[in-house]
């Protein structure tokens, strides 16, 4: 057995971190599951000149738990975390990772190609990619005048 140093922030860290991803902050114990709530994973958005990519980090998460969806300009990452197996011999004595449901939505720019908008799921990170319509160059027209 080591010790450990008390750190009294760590947890207010924690706290704040969870808040500012877009939970509550206050996980709650589903009386069912006994999985913790209202989470939501972590997305980055990109762009380069040929598309926008969204990154959602889903360690645990199955290919098949996963949904991708995009109706009416909205792009919609939603899934669940399914709490894995507990064994009746064994204490818990910190659970942290949230489990459950999870819906992230983002308006799609006007720009993306719907029909070829595609999603892969790779080492626990979700990459969908939304292609950018070609933009046509602006050429100046001279106009006669009659």
């Amino acid at each position: 057995m080591s010790l450990v140093q008390w750190n009294p922030f760590r947890e207010m860290d924690d706290l704040l971190t969870r808040f500012a991803r877009g939970s509550s902050g206050f996980p709650t114990l589903s009386a069912e599951a006994g999985a913790l709530a209202n989470w939501a994973p972590a997305v980055d958005i990109s762009e380069n000149a040929k598309e926008y990519l969204v990154k959602a980090e889903l360690p645990g998460v199955k290919k098949e738990d996963l949904k991708v969806t995009s109706l009416n300009g909205v792009l919609t990452i939603s899934g669940e975390r399914k709490l894995e197996k507990e064994d009746k011999d064994e204490k818990h004595h910190r659970i942290e990772r949230s489990y459950g449901s999870f819906t992230r939505s983002f308006t799609i720019p006007d720009d993306v190609l719907d029909e070829q908008i595609a999603a892969e799921c790779k080492e626990g990170v979700v990459t969908v990619r939304l292609p950018k319509a070609e933009q046509k160059k602006n050429k100046v027209k001279q106009i006669a005048v009659q």
